[in-house]
């Protein structure tokens, strides 16, 4: 049996950005759950939280871990405990000066990335994760990219982070599974398809190279409500022209 789409359900995102983040808000939203969005823009918040009803913005930096647990509860008391997660929180290409070498670049960016990617994810699990399992049902969907399986001499500051955030939900994923929580990895081997991504990594090529946000954000639904009979782990998405 698959996670049901209760009218009124809570999903909660970290990392709303303009592209996953605030796709997904708008899947999961109309599909019939409220939205507790995790940002640091107090702006884009607002914004969504008035596009979609029943949405709540929520300022959070998540490399503040005290931040994070306190709008963990915030959310519970004040929304109720989410049947979704969806860790997208992510840092280490864009900020901070994007992708270095090893030798390269100040190495203390190596622990910011690493509390956002990965810490604050165990973090919010542990804090969504006993009302899941008293339920007996839930979903916690982590997005990731190829960093999480190979790391480029480029990415000495971000893929260490990547991949310890894939081996962490693997393992909350053996943990709970068994306990009717579905914990997911759904590793997005592309380009993104947002006004910030685009000037970055490839400002001259076709829609056609990168991949919509509103197409993952379909695939993140789909494995959040796969039947429990079927659940994926790994789930790679891709689109067709990309080289792999």
């Amino acid at each position: 049996m698959a996670l049901s789409v209760s009218k009124g359900a809570v999903c909660m995102i970290a990392g709303v950005g303009e592209g996953t983040g605030a796709a997904c808000a708008r899947r999961f939203a109309a599909a019939g759950y409220r939205i507790a969005m995790l940002a640091r823009d107090r702006e884009r918040l607002e914004r969504l939280a008035a596009e979609l009803e029943g949405a709540k913005g929520y300022v959070c930096d998540v490399s503040d871990l005290d931040r994070v647990m306190a709008t963990a509860e915030a959310v519970r008391i004040e929304m109720g405990a989410p049947s979704v997660l969806i860790h997208n929180a992510v840092s280490g290409i864009l900020e901070g000066g994007g992708a270095s070498r090893f030798l390269d670049g100040d190495p203390a960016r190596l622990e910011r990335n690493f509390r956002i990617n990965t810490t604050s994810l165990l973090y919010l699990a542990r804090a969504v994760a006993p009302a899941m399992v008293e339920a007996g049902t839930g979903a916690i969907v982590v997005t990731g990219n190829t960093s999480a399986l190979r790391g480029k001499a480029n990415f000495a500051y971000f893929a260490p982070t990547k991949a310890a955030q894939r081996i962490l939900a693997q393992a909350m994923a053996r943990d709970l599974g068994p306990q009717g929580v579905h914990v997911a990895y759904v590793l997005i081997d592309a380009a993104i398809d947002t006004p910030r991504t685009r000037p970055v990594f490839a400002a001259d090529k076709p829609d056609a190279f990168f991949c919509r946000p509103s197409a993952i954000a379909d695939e993140i639904f789909h494995v959040a409500h796969q039947d429990r009979s079927a659940w994926s782990f790994d789930v790679e998405i891709r689109p067709d022209a990309e080289n792999w």
